[in-house]
């Protein structure tokens, strides 16, 4: 089986600051999540999990998979969603015409990198080569993994897994300390 978590709050997440590559640590809430999400889902059979190396996702998985002897493999290609220049722009869409705000409003028409962010093709192929190198033989021997990564990482998991179109790729919203089982 296949899981997937995002990680949990930070003081931006709180802010609704656009955080990106931008490597900001858990609040107490997010690490209060993440105990609870351990709690939850302590009866979840988990083989393997590979976390971002953004500290916020890091955090998370180590203190949901506490006192369970699972590896914690750490791949760089399950960092965030560049954001380029706007990483801390806080609550874009109270600014008009806000040009970073299309990756959320209408992902099939944000085609160019806006300012040094990161385009979906981009996003996807690494996403695609992380689960064809890394999850897929994994899952196919029969392991139960878990990646823990971040909102538009997971939506882009969650695209590539169910073969969604990219209008659809913000239709799967996945929760902070959630756990969603995708195979």
């Amino acid at each position: 089986m296949l899981y997937i978590m995002r990680h949990g709050k930070t003081d931006w997440n709180e802010l609704h600051k656009l955080q990106g590559h931008t490597d900001i640590p858990l609040n107490e809430k997010g690490r209060l999540m993440a105990k609870a999400a351990h709690d939850e889902y302590m009866d979840v059979h988990i083989d393997l999990c590979f976390a971002s190396p953004l500290i916020r996702a890091r955090e998370t998985a180590e203190i949901f998979l506490r006192g369970r002897d699972i590896p914690i493999e750490i791949d760089d290609r399950l960092k965030e969603m560049c954001f380029g220049e706007y990483e801390g722009t806080e609550n874009s869409f109270q600014i008009p015409d806000c040009p970073i705000n299309v990756i959320f409003e209408d992902p099939a028409a944000y085609k160019q990198s806006i300012s040094g962010s990161e385009t979906f093709e981009e996003l996807f192929a690494r996403v695609d080569s992380f689960l064809s190198e890394k999850v897929m033989p994994e899952v196919n021997s029969g392991k139960d993994v878990l990646i823990v990564g971040h909102g538009a990482l997971n939506s882009a998991i969650i695209t590539r897994v169910k073969k969604l179109p990219i209008s659809e790729f913000w239709s799967n919203g996945l929760d902070q300390c959630k756990l969603l089982r995708l195979i």
